[in-house]
Protein backbone atom coordinates (compact mmCIF):
# COMPACT_ATOMS: atom_id res chain seq x y z
CA UNK A 1 0.00 0.00 0.00
CA UNK A 2 2.94 2.51 0.69
CA UNK A 3 4.70 1.82 -2.62
CA UNK A 4 1.40 2.24 -4.48
CA UNK A 5 0.66 5.65 -3.12
CA UNK A 6 3.58 7.51 -4.18
CA UNK A 7 2.74 6.14 -7.50
CA UNK A 8 -1.57 7.44 -7.23
CA UNK A 9 0.24 10.65 -6.11
CA UNK A 10 2.37 11.30 -9.29
CA UNK A 11 -0.22 10.18 -11.83
CA UNK A 12 -2.76 12.66 -10.11
CA UNK A 13 -0.41 15.22 -9.91
CA UNK A 14 0.32 14.51 -13.54
CA UNK A 15 -3.61 14.61 -14.48
CA UNK A 16 -4.10 18.20 -12.76
CA UNK A 17 -1.16 19.60 -14.72
CA UNK A 18 -1.96 18.49 -17.84
CA UNK A 19 -5.81 19.77 -17.06
CA UNK A 20 -3.84 22.78 -16.42
CA UNK A 21 -1.94 23.46 -19.41
CA UNK A 22 -4.70 22.64 -21.74
CA UNK A 23 -7.09 25.21 -19.91
CA UNK A 24 -3.78 27.53 -20.62
CA UNK A 25 -4.10 26.88 -23.84
CA UNK A 26 -7.57 27.24 -24.72
CA UNK A 27 -8.85 30.57 -25.86
CA UNK A 28 -10.63 32.80 -23.34
CA UNK A 29 -14.54 33.40 -23.36
CA UNK A 30 -15.55 36.64 -25.04
CA UNK A 31 -18.88 37.46 -23.52
CA UNK A 32 -21.08 40.35 -24.02
CA UNK A 33 -20.67 43.97 -25.97
CA UNK A 34 -16.76 45.28 -27.02
CA UNK A 35 -15.46 41.96 -27.21
CA UNK A 36 -16.69 41.46 -23.43
CA UNK A 37 -14.18 44.33 -22.41
CA UNK A 38 -15.16 47.12 -20.07
CA UNK A 39 -15.16 50.60 -21.51
CA UNK A 40 -12.83 52.85 -21.10
CA UNK A 41 -13.14 57.06 -19.51
CA UNK A 42 -11.68 59.75 -20.59
CA UNK A 43 -7.75 57.95 -20.65
CA UNK A 44 -7.06 55.57 -23.29
CA UNK A 45 -6.57 51.69 -22.48
CA UNK A 46 -5.57 49.23 -24.74
CA UNK A 47 -8.40 47.50 -26.11
CA UNK A 48 -8.95 43.42 -25.63
CA UNK A 49 -5.14 43.00 -24.10
CA UNK A 50 -4.02 39.65 -24.90
CA UNK A 51 -6.54 39.15 -27.12
CA UNK A 52 -6.93 41.89 -30.02
CA UNK A 53 -3.64 44.54 -28.76
CA UNK A 54 -0.52 41.56 -27.77
CA UNK A 55 3.36 41.93 -27.63
CA UNK A 56 2.83 41.88 -31.55
CA UNK A 57 1.83 44.29 -34.27
CA UNK A 58 -2.23 44.61 -34.92
CA UNK A 59 -3.76 47.55 -36.39
CA UNK A 60 -6.53 48.92 -38.42
CA UNK A 61 -9.98 47.72 -36.26
CA UNK A 62 -13.52 48.77 -37.41
CA UNK A 63 -16.99 46.99 -36.14
CA UNK A 64 -19.29 46.45 -38.49
CA UNK A 65 -22.38 48.84 -37.81
CA UNK A 66 -24.72 46.13 -35.64
CA UNK A 67 -21.43 45.82 -33.34
CA UNK A 68 -21.43 42.11 -34.19
CA UNK A 69 -18.32 41.84 -35.81
CA UNK A 70 -14.63 43.30 -35.22
CA UNK A 71 -12.04 43.60 -38.03
CA UNK A 72 -8.31 43.92 -38.04
CA UNK A 73 -4.92 43.00 -39.02
CA UNK A 74 -2.40 41.37 -37.96
CA UNK A 75 1.15 40.28 -38.32
CA UNK A 76 1.93 36.66 -37.47
CA UNK A 77 5.38 34.86 -36.79
CA UNK A 78 7.55 38.31 -36.89
CA UNK A 79 10.60 36.42 -36.11
CA UNK A 80 10.78 33.39 -38.43
CA UNK A 81 8.30 33.93 -41.32
CA UNK A 82 6.06 37.37 -40.52
CA UNK A 83 3.20 38.17 -42.78
CA UNK A 84 0.01 39.81 -42.12
CA UNK A 85 -3.78 37.99 -42.04
CA UNK A 86 -7.15 39.72 -41.74
CA UNK A 87 -9.26 38.75 -38.84
CA UNK A 88 -12.41 38.67 -37.76
CA UNK A 89 -14.37 38.02 -34.09
CA UNK A 90 -18.18 37.74 -34.77
CA UNK A 91 -20.59 38.06 -32.00
CA UNK A 92 -22.55 34.63 -32.17
CA UNK A 93 -25.12 34.45 -28.81
CA UNK A 94 -23.50 36.72 -27.51
CA UNK A 95 -19.99 34.92 -27.07
CA UNK A 96 -17.20 36.54 -29.94
CA UNK A 97 -15.68 33.95 -32.36
CA UNK A 98 -12.29 33.98 -34.18
CA UNK A 99 -10.91 33.44 -37.23
CA UNK A 100 -8.89 34.68 -40.03
CA UNK A 101 -10.57 35.76 -43.45
CA UNK A 102 -7.52 35.91 -45.92
CA UNK A 103 -4.28 37.31 -45.88
CA UNK A 104 -3.93 41.13 -45.65
CA UNK A 105 -5.83 42.70 -48.14
CA UNK A 106 -6.40 46.31 -47.36
CA UNK A 107 -7.23 48.61 -44.35
CA UNK A 108 -10.76 47.88 -43.65
CA UNK A 109 -13.64 50.31 -43.30
CA UNK A 110 -16.95 49.71 -42.81
CA UNK A 111 -20.28 51.89 -44.44
CA UNK A 112 -22.44 53.36 -41.95
CA UNK A 113 -25.20 51.29 -43.83
CA UNK A 114 -23.29 48.05 -43.68
CA UNK A 115 -23.50 47.40 -46.84
CA UNK A 116 -19.80 47.70 -48.28
CA UNK A 117 -16.56 46.60 -46.50
CA UNK A 118 -13.72 49.18 -48.12
CA UNK A 119 -10.31 48.03 -48.30
CA UNK A 120 -8.28 51.51 -49.79
CA UNK A 121 -9.13 51.34 -53.61
CA UNK A 122 -11.40 47.71 -54.07
CA UNK A 123 -14.79 46.85 -51.53
CA UNK A 124 -16.55 43.82 -50.84
CA UNK A 125 -19.99 43.99 -50.78
CA UNK A 126 -22.53 42.78 -48.27
CA UNK A 127 -24.07 39.43 -49.12
CA UNK A 128 -26.12 37.98 -46.47
CA UNK A 129 -23.98 37.02 -43.13
CA UNK A 130 -20.58 37.39 -45.66
CA UNK A 131 -19.06 39.31 -48.05
CA UNK A 132 -18.88 39.47 -52.57
CA UNK A 133 -15.52 38.86 -54.09
CA UNK A 134 -13.09 41.92 -54.08
CA UNK A 135 -14.05 44.46 -56.55
CA UNK A 136 -12.38 47.39 -57.78
CA UNK A 137 -13.65 51.14 -57.62
CA UNK A 138 -12.38 51.98 -60.92
CA UNK A 139 -10.89 55.10 -62.43
CA UNK A 140 -9.64 57.64 -61.06
CA UNK A 141 -9.64 55.95 -57.71
CA UNK A 142 -7.27 52.73 -58.85
CA UNK A 143 -4.66 55.28 -60.12
CA UNK A 144 -4.10 56.38 -56.49
CA UNK A 145 -2.15 54.18 -53.94
CA UNK A 146 -4.87 54.75 -51.31
CA UNK A 147 -4.16 53.21 -47.80
CA UNK A 148 -7.61 53.60 -46.17
CA UNK A 149 -10.99 55.08 -47.56
CA UNK A 150 -13.34 55.92 -45.44
CA UNK A 151 -17.35 56.67 -45.93
CA UNK A 152 -19.92 58.97 -44.20
CA UNK A 153 -23.76 58.09 -44.44
CA UNK A 154 -24.11 60.31 -47.66
CA UNK A 155 -22.07 58.61 -49.31
CA UNK A 156 -18.53 60.69 -49.24
CA UNK A 157 -15.74 58.65 -49.34
CA UNK A 158 -12.54 60.29 -47.61
CA UNK A 159 -9.06 58.82 -48.46
CA UNK A 160 -5.64 59.24 -48.31
CA UNK A 161 -2.47 58.83 -50.47
CA UNK A 162 0.48 56.88 -49.17
CA UNK A 163 3.46 58.17 -51.13
CA UNK A 164 7.62 57.51 -49.82
CA UNK A 165 8.40 61.84 -49.43
CA UNK A 166 5.44 61.95 -47.24
CA UNK A 167 3.75 64.59 -49.71
CA UNK A 168 0.79 62.75 -50.52
CA UNK A 169 -3.03 64.46 -49.64
CA UNK A 170 -5.88 63.58 -48.38
CA UNK A 171 -8.98 63.91 -50.87
CA UNK A 172 -12.61 63.53 -51.11
CA UNK A 173 -15.61 63.04 -53.09
CA UNK A 174 -19.19 63.29 -53.07
CA UNK A 175 -22.29 61.18 -54.56
CA UNK A 176 -23.74 64.10 -56.51
CA UNK A 177 -27.26 63.13 -57.84
CA UNK A 178 -26.29 59.78 -57.63
CA UNK A 179 -22.83 60.13 -59.50
CA UNK A 180 -19.42 59.69 -57.99
CA UNK A 181 -17.41 63.38 -58.47
CA UNK A 182 -13.86 63.23 -59.39
CA UNK A 183 -11.77 63.58 -56.15
CA UNK A 184 -10.55 67.03 -54.56
CA UNK A 185 -8.16 67.73 -52.27
CA UNK A 186 -9.17 68.55 -48.60
CA UNK A 187 -8.17 72.33 -47.63
CA UNK A 188 -5.19 73.32 -46.50
CA UNK A 189 -6.41 73.36 -42.72
CA UNK A 190 -5.95 69.66 -43.15
CA UNK A 191 -3.88 69.32 -45.77
CA UNK A 192 -0.78 70.49 -43.91
CA UNK A 193 2.08 69.30 -42.78
CA UNK A 194 3.78 65.69 -44.00
CA UNK A 195 2.63 61.96 -43.63
CA UNK A 196 -1.24 63.06 -43.73
CA UNK A 197 -3.25 59.36 -43.40
CA UNK A 198 -6.03 57.04 -42.51
CA UNK A 199 -8.26 59.95 -42.42
CA UNK A 200 -12.02 59.14 -40.79
CA UNK A 201 -14.99 60.85 -41.57
CA UNK A 202 -17.81 61.21 -39.36
CA UNK A 203 -21.20 59.36 -40.93
CA UNK A 204 -22.93 63.17 -40.38
CA UNK A 205 -19.65 64.69 -41.95
CA UNK A 206 -19.22 67.08 -38.66
CA UNK A 207 -15.45 66.39 -38.54
CA UNK A 208 -12.61 64.48 -40.48
CA UNK A 209 -9.82 63.01 -37.87
CA UNK A 210 -6.36 61.50 -39.46
CA UNK A 211 -3.07 61.51 -38.11
CA UNK A 212 0.34 63.30 -39.40
CA UNK A 213 3.54 64.90 -38.72
CA UNK A 214 3.60 68.58 -37.80
CA UNK A 215 6.39 70.78 -36.39
CA UNK A 216 8.06 67.41 -35.27
CA UNK A 217 11.89 66.80 -35.84
CA UNK A 218 11.35 63.08 -35.88
CA UNK A 219 8.89 61.09 -38.07
CA UNK A 220 6.13 60.36 -35.38
CA UNK A 221 2.79 60.36 -35.87
CA UNK A 222 -0.01 63.04 -34.29
CA UNK A 223 -4.04 62.64 -34.69
CA UNK A 224 -5.95 65.63 -35.53
CA UNK A 225 -9.10 66.88 -36.34
CA UNK A 226 -11.14 69.12 -37.93
CA UNK A 227 -14.60 70.15 -37.39
CA UNK A 228 -17.30 71.54 -40.25
CA UNK A 229 -18.26 75.15 -40.04
CA UNK A 230 -21.55 76.48 -40.37
CA UNK A 231 -20.83 77.53 -43.98
CA UNK A 232 -19.31 74.39 -44.94
CA UNK A 233 -15.89 74.76 -44.70
CA UNK A 234 -12.90 72.97 -42.81
CA UNK A 235 -12.03 74.57 -39.16
CA UNK A 236 -8.64 74.74 -37.94
CA UNK A 237 -6.68 71.11 -37.10
CA UNK A 238 -7.07 70.42 -33.83
CA UNK A 239 -3.89 67.98 -31.88
CA UNK A 240 -5.97 65.59 -29.61
CA UNK A 241 -4.49 66.36 -26.72
CA UNK A 242 -1.57 65.03 -24.51
CA UNK A 243 -3.73 61.74 -23.90
CA UNK A 244 -4.00 60.55 -27.07
CA UNK A 245 -1.20 62.03 -28.76
CA UNK A 246 2.48 60.81 -26.80
CA UNK A 247 6.37 60.50 -27.76
CA UNK A 248 5.35 57.23 -29.69
CA UNK A 249 3.31 57.31 -32.90
CA UNK A 250 -0.38 57.42 -32.83
CA UNK A 251 -2.63 57.09 -36.18
CA UNK A 252 -5.33 55.04 -37.69
CA UNK A 253 -8.28 56.57 -35.48
CA UNK A 254 -12.30 55.68 -36.17
CA UNK A 255 -14.97 56.04 -34.05
CA UNK A 256 -17.14 53.04 -33.42
CA UNK A 257 -20.32 52.78 -35.27
CA UNK A 258 -22.85 53.93 -32.46
CA UNK A 259 -20.84 56.88 -31.61
CA UNK A 260 -19.71 56.01 -28.27
CA UNK A 261 -16.02 55.34 -28.24
CA UNK A 262 -12.80 56.55 -30.23
CA UNK A 263 -10.23 53.73 -31.44
CA UNK A 264 -6.78 54.59 -32.46
CA UNK A 265 -3.43 52.80 -32.68
CA UNK A 266 -0.32 53.68 -31.12
CA UNK A 267 3.79 52.18 -31.06
CA UNK A 268 4.19 50.67 -27.56
CA UNK A 269 7.67 49.32 -28.82
CA UNK A 270 9.48 47.58 -31.22
CA UNK A 271 7.73 45.80 -33.59
CA UNK A 272 4.38 45.88 -30.99
CA UNK A 273 1.76 48.03 -32.36
CA UNK A 274 -1.45 48.05 -30.15
CA UNK A 275 -5.20 49.43 -30.30
CA UNK A 276 -6.41 51.86 -27.38
CA UNK A 277 -9.85 53.17 -27.09
CA UNK A 278 -11.65 55.79 -25.32
CA UNK A 279 -14.77 57.52 -24.16
CA UNK A 280 -16.10 59.57 -27.52
CA UNK A 281 -16.95 62.19 -25.12
CA UNK A 282 -13.02 63.45 -25.89
CA UNK A 283 -14.26 64.52 -29.01
CA UNK A 284 -17.03 66.73 -28.07
CA UNK A 285 -14.99 68.30 -25.10
CA UNK A 286 -12.56 69.56 -28.18
CA UNK A 287 -14.86 71.19 -30.49
CA UNK A 288 -15.07 74.61 -30.51
CA UNK A 289 -17.67 76.52 -28.56
CA UNK A 290 -20.00 79.05 -30.40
Amino acid sequence: MHSILPTTLLLLSLSMMSSCSHAQDEPPVLEGPYLGQTPPGLTPEPFAPGVVSTKGWEVSGVFTPDMKEFYFIREVDAETNPRQEFVVFENKNNRWHESVVSPRVGQPFISPDGKTMHLGRRYKDRIGDGWSEIKSLGSPFEEIRIMRLTASSKGTYVFDEATRDGNGVLRYSRLIDGKREKPKPLSKEINTGKYNAHPFIAPDESYVIWDGQRDSPVRNADIFISFKKSDGSWGEAIKMGDKINTGASEFAAFVSPDGKYLFFNRNVGLDNTDTFWVDAQIIENLKPKP
